[in-house]
């Protein structure tokens, strides 16, 4: 009886503390908020976002899906703001200290509450990969505006940021790995009867250095160094980008350059950001696990884990059209691969969790049988509401990422958005010694700078020279 009286306390504590995250279904939430991109309709994404979020705290979530909304607004500033706010919950969840009483009843009533219940009590804090590609969106929406400086700031922040992820990420796994060991647990994600284990080991994930860095981010920063005139630091940028997508011509290609001359008076030097579609989805799904009660008695506990959705939508491409001509373009990130790699990292503490909670369930159905021995079953029978896998996430991120970079006259040009049904060009005016044209495509809407673009009339493309 005392027994079962501290589980509802803890519950109770548990779920005060996380508020309403263990009642929302956020993959359903952005579904809808995602359907009115897809067709182009920031206002009614946004509103959704807005309708989602009733109450006055908002959480980390809010300001990352807003951010990214209008930032392809007509105010893209605005979209910054938000992303600001954002970023300040990051820096203020990792740099906060507090108190020793508070800090243990937090730690335990949420260590406890995922155990019992699920990964959705605990507070969001943002995966690795998302608090990366934050600080990287936010330094590419500063340069797309020629703040080159402001963007300098935030792609500091993002190194910051990847060497404290390094050293929490080594302190995690050494925690989790002794963990396994005290409680016995071995099974690993390919143990897991019904989990769609290939997604986790497809080449492009196991290829990855981790799950939060990304080519892009450090190709970024060695193009804004490089602008500012500050090429020393641009070779370290993109020397890092290099190990992270070896035997990229076009990663190699940008060290080369930083040895040549650079860009005539009446030219610049552009690069072509296009990022495409969404961010995968995180949904949940229910695996069997054998729970071993003694050596006469095994039962099966249906237990939820995270699976990743990508978005299947929005068409791919190899290419972007200036002024006619086909210009091939480089695959620098993927959103889906760091998701799943992180995913795939996440497991074993994801499985330690998961085991307790089959225990638990294990336990009660035995006790069941116990009671009614007419009724006994060798499988959990009682159906828990609360068994199900977090499915937060950040959805509005772009998924793919892929640049060019071109030598541009200086004057007037016209942009085609790559492989849809057809596109309506953009008219580019090129006036600097380098410029950053960032390009959004979802489903078959564009979006450039502050202005949005429906795919409509193919453009004519002669071949590539």
């Amino acid at each position: 009886m005392r027994l079962r009286l501290f589980f509802s306390l803890l519950l109770s504590l548990t779920v005060l503390l996380s508020g309403c995250a263990a009642y929302r279904n956020y993959d359903q939430e952005m579904q809808q908020t995602n359907d009115q991109l897809l067709v182009g309709n920031l206002q009614g994404a946004l509103d959704l976002v807005e309708l989602h979020n009733p109450w006055e705290d908002k959480d980390l979530l809010y300001y990352l899906e807003k951010g990214a909304i209008l930032s392809l607004s007509s105010e893209p500033q605005r979209g910054l703001k938000a992303w600001r706010s954002a970023d300040q919950m990051v820096f203020q969840r990792e740099d906060a200290v507090p108190s020793g009483a508070m800090k243990l009843l937090t730690r335990f009533g949420n260590e406890m509450g995922t155990m019992l219940v699920n990964d959705k009590l605990q507070r969001y804090e943002g995966y690795d990969y998302e608090k990366v590609m934050l600080t990287t969106q936010m330094a590419l929406n500063q340069l797309v505006v020629n703040d080159f400086d402001g963007a300098r700031t935030d792609i500091k922040k993002t190194h910051e940021r990847e060497a404290l992820i390094a050293r929490q990420r080594e302190r995690q796994y050494e925690e989790v790995e002794e963990q396994a060991k005290a409680q016995g647990i071995s099974v690993h994600y390919k143990d897991l009867q019904g989990y769609p284990v290939t997604t986790l080991d497809a080449p492009a994930v196991i290829e990855l250095k981790n799950g939060y860095q990304s080519a892009f981010s450090h190709y970024l920063a060695g193009f804004t160094y490089e602008a500012l005139g500050e090429r020393d630091l641009a070779a370290p940028g993109y020397r890092q980008a290099i190990e992270l997508r070896p035997n990229l011509p076009f990663l190699e290609q940008a060290l080369r350059n930083l040895d040549q001359p650079p860009a005539k008076a009446d030219e610049s030097d552009v690069l072509i950001v296009i990022q495409s579609g969404l961010a995968p989805a995180r949904s949940s799904v229910r695996v069997p696990i054998p729970v071993r009660l003694n050596e006469n008695l095994v039962i099966v506990a249906p237990i939820s884990f995270p699976v990743m959705i990508p978005d299947s939508i929005t068409p791919a491409f190899d290419h972007i059209v200036v002024d006619g001509r086909k210009r091939p373009l480089t695959a620098l990130n993927s959103v889906t691969d760091m998701a799943l790699r992180t995913l795939r990292d996440d497991m074993p503490a994801i499985i330690s969790r998961a085991m307790f909670r089959a225990n638990m369930a294990a336990i009660g159905q035995a006790q069941e049988n116990e009671r009614y021995p007419a009724k006994a079953s060798l499988v959990v029978t009682r159906e828990d509401p609360f068994e199900e896998a977090d499915t937060r996430t950040w959805r509005t991120l772009p998924d793919k990422t892929l640049v060019a970079r071109l030598r541009l006259k200086k004057g007037e040009h016209l942009l085609n958005a790559p492989n849809a049904p057809g596109t309506a060009s953009i008219s580019l005016r090129i006036d600097r010694d380098f410029e950053v044209i960032n390009l959004r495509t979802i489903n078959t809407v564009a979006f450039v700078v502050a202005k949005t673009y429906v795919l409509a009339s193919p453009a004519p493309v002669t071949g590539q020279k």
